[in-house]
């Protein structure tokens, strides 16, 4: 006889199904790789919504949020890239006030 194996947690697989679905776009990628690049302060407040030629356009909740990501994005870039891997394409950052309410 063989013995019944336990239940399975669903997580893991769930998450494997979202990944598998998930467009394979540079625009895709940036946004999974988001939070942990800019950290959770500024994911919370400005979010990546479009993506052309290399340069991916950040949405921030206020002007003081775009200011900042300005003033980061060379950093974030590298970042990015860091968190891409070797196929990473941004090159720059597009920044914009007065987009998405605040994400938790």
């Amino acid at each position: 006889m063989s013995r019944r194996q336990g239940p399975r947690q669903l997580g893991p697989a769930l998450e494997a199904v979202v990944a598998s679905a998930a467009p394979q776009t540079l625009l895709a990628r940036v946004q999974g790789a988001w939070a942990e690049a800019a950290g959770a302060a500024i994911a919370a407040q400005a979010q990546p919504v479009s993506e052309r030629g290399g340069v991916v356009t950040v949405e921030c909740s206020a002007a003081v949020w775009a200011q900042e990501v300005g003033l980061l994005a060379p950093r974030l870039c590298e970042r990015l890239c860091e968190a891409l891997g070797d196929t990473a394409e941004v090159q720059s950052l597009r920044v914009r006030a007065g987009g998405p309410a605040r994400r938790s």
